[in-house]
């Protein structure tokens, strides 16, 4: 049993989807292997491409939050429990006084996915982010832990006091403490890697967000009409107004579409009375993560301009902007580096000097269609490139890797 860890209930093991393997049939080779997430998969697309590609080889077990119920997978949901005030007081004290194990191993999720999940074997486990690893590593009993970290966790949210009083040295314990029993190392990007290299001695590879290969035509930009979209979570540390801002320093011949996933919903009020009364700003409603690249397909330029307050939005290489790229879309952004190496490698869209609204505007403003075609047309070649089907080959080779044990 993990350290400071409270005696543990008795719960029944269940799944959503009534499929819940119990422990006598998981020692055999058909053992499912554990997708550990603190998301809602269904909704989160890098955890659900792990287990894409893992469910043509193997049994998955999937466990995460939100209603969980993937064709072909056996779920559970890990139940994210709210602490009371004494709980909470508690756990102020132990993240402030450094008592981190205790306070890891006494949070409600990790206590019921321990009850729950705790009685299988399993031939490897997937964590994904450092706050699933301790987990992982307890309820592999050994077997190899292939961790996922999908942003750079110790300064993950560094541009919030809050955070930064309660969670940051907590992170730092964590990856110090956790990171080198993990038999695999991921991350999302170049910068990341390099930085829990630098810091932690892990060498992550690198797989990227990049969505399935979509094979869709380069259509014609018309040049009266140059149709702009930026699709994402409504979170205020993006500071999405910049590019309300921005859209209102383009010409007529623009257009701007938003489609924002609830984040933060006074934050979207907010932002479409900014917008109130522009020519050219509309807001559209959430469409399905499958359906995002042929949606996007009718649009000619991808928007994602992203102010670096933070660690991780200074390295963002996001899921939107493959999507835009599978969209066959003409790229712009403000100088964020690892986007802008990709940007830069293939001609597939435009970089402005700063993160400035009106620097963006100004580049988008001297675009005319012949350009937007061309750049568009390179963005054809990047999809090519960065596609699922080619992080897929470097996932299946980790996999192999970790089912065949040590060499």
């Amino acid at each position: 049993m993990p350290p400071h860890t409270p005696k543990l209930l008795s719960y029944q093991p269940l799944g959503y989807n009534g499929k819940f393997i119990p422990a006598q049939d998981m020692s055999s080779k058909s053992s499912p292997v554990l997708v550990l997430s603190l998301s809602d998969i269904r909704r989160d697309p890098r955890v659900f491409r792990q287990i894409d590609v893992l469910k043509g080889q193997r049994a998955v077990l999937a466990a995460g939050t939100g209603i969980m119920a993937i064709d072909g997978v056996t779920s559970y949901t890990i139940p994210i429990q709210r602490r009371t005030p004494v709980g909470r007081a508690h756990a102020l004290f132990c993240l402030k006084t450094g008592r981190f194990e205790q306070f890891y191993w006494s949070q409600g999720h990790v206590i019921r996915a321990l009850a729950d999940l705790g009685h299988a074997r399993y031939p490897f486990v997937i964590a994904n982010d450092i706050q699933t690893l301790p987990l992982a590593l307890h309820l592999a009993r050994g077997a190899p832990v292939l961790v996922d970290l999908h942003e750079y966790s110790p300064r993950e949210l560094e541009d919030r006091w809050l955070w930064r009083f309660l969670f940051q040295k907590y992170s730092d314990y964590l990856c110090r403490q956790y990171l080198p029993k993990a038999t695999m190392v991921t991350t999302v990007c170049a910068g990341i890697a390099e930085e829990y290299t630098r810091q932690y001695g892990a060498r992550p590879t690198v797989i990227t967000n990049a969505p399935r290969f979509h094979s869709l035509p380069v259509h014609k930009t018309d040049p009266s009409r140059i149709r702009v979209i930026h699709h994402g979570v409504a979170a205020r540390s993006r500071r999405i107004e910049s590019m309300i801002e921005l859209a209102n320093l383009l010409d007529a011949r623009f257009t701007v579409d938003f489609i924002l996933i609830p984040g933060d919903a006074k934050y979207i009020v907010q932002l479409m009375r900014q917008a109130a009364g522009s020519r050219n700003i509309q807001f559209l409603p959430r469409v399905e993560m499958n359906q995002i690249v042929p949606f996007s397909a009718q649009y000619d330029v991808g928007l994602f301009l992203l102010e670096p307050t933070n660690f991780n939005y200074l390295h963002a290489l996001p899921n939107k902007f493959f999507e835009f790229l599978q969209a066959r879309l003409a790229v712009a952004i403000g100088p964020s580096p690892e986007m802008a190496r990709i940007i830069s490698q293939f001609g597939c869209g435009l970089v402005s000097q700063s993160f400035e609204p009106q620097a963006l505007a100004k580049e988008l403003n001297r675009l005319d269609a012949g350009t937007l075609d061309k750049m568009k047309a390179q963005s054809s070649q990047a999809a090519a490139v960065h596609c699922a089907e080619r992080n897929a080959d470097l996932l299946k080779t980790a996999f192999a890797c970790l089912l065949s044990g040590p060499t």
